[in-house]
């Protein structure tokens, strides 16, 4: 399970004084945590009883990616940030989070890849403006989740239906 091999990786910075993967790795099971007492919290509102809510309430691994895949969305948005504000050392920090985070999600996409996919959904829906991106979306996003990022395939789909 993704959760355990995470603690795992947590145990071995710490034996290693690693600092930045110490703090990375709980920040990142803190995330996970908070996600699980979220759908704990929504089960035990169905009536569940508070033993059963506390079993189902564990993430799968699919939940769990979504949780390192949040992470990293925060990091590169930091990175971004720090840069524009001129605060290179802070911006290299936040890109060895991201480095250390990125280990967890599944072999990234590549963008002519994607492209490819938003062209077969374009044509398969008829999609043919802008309006029609959250179809093309719709078609196409599950089949990238957790391996392209949203906001540039939400770009890909924009640029190809312009034309």
């Amino acid at each position: 399970m993704l959760k355990e091999q995470i603690k795992e990786d947590l145990k071995t910075a710490m034996k290693a004084s690693d600092a930045t993967a110490k703090t990375t790795l709980s920040m990142l099971l803190s995330a996970i945590k908070n996600r699980e007492l979220d759908k704990r919290g929504k089960l035990a509102k169905e009536g569940i009883s508070a033993q059963e809510a506390e079993e189902r309430s564990a993430l799968t691994d699919e939940e769990a990616l979504e949780a390192v895949s949040s992470e990293l969305k925060k990091r590169r948005e930091s990175i971004g940030t720090y840069e524009d504000a001129g605060r290179a050392e802070l911006a290299e920090s936040e890109k060895k989070e991201a480095e250390i985070l990125s280990r967890y999600l599944p072999e990234q996409m590549k963008e002519e890849e994607v492209r490819t996919l938003v062209r077969e959904a374009i044509e398969r829906t008829g999609a043919a403006s802008p309006k029609d991106m959250g179809t093309v979306m719709g078609q196409v996003s599950p089949k990238t989740k957790g391996r392209f990022d949203g906001a540039r395939l939400a770009h890909i789909v924009k640029e190809l239906l312009n034309g």
